[in-house]
């Protein structure tokens, strides 16, 4: 098995967002979504399925702070259409729900 990534992405966030997280496979049984809207503000879902946990990572929402998602929504955070559809479908992947 390779240890090469396949996916690299770079913050587009300003410094003021905080600073991003770092996600890597490193830790077995768990999901991870990335998404960038029209605007160029991203996303990064990770769900623990072992824990049964998903969280949401938001640049535009300070990227120190992550959002508990429940049942596929992120309570408390307004999301755009397309933001919502994407998280929808990370969870769905995520649960198999």
């Amino acid at each position: 098995m390779s240890e090469q990534p396949i996916f690299r992405v770079t913050n587009h966030h300003t410094n003021a967002s905080g600073t991003p997280p770092t996600i890597d496979d490193a830790e077995p049984n768990r999901y991870l979504g990335y998404f960038e809207n029209e605007h160029g503000e991203q996303a990064i879902f990770v769900y623990d399925r072992t824990r049964q946990v998903g969280t949401l990572s938001l640049g535009d929402a300070g990227w120190e702070r992550s959002h508990e998602v429940v049942d596929g929504v992120v309570p408390g955070i307004v999301l755009g259409a397309t933001e919502r559809a994407w998280l929808a479908a990370c969870w769905k992947a995520a649960t198999r729900a």
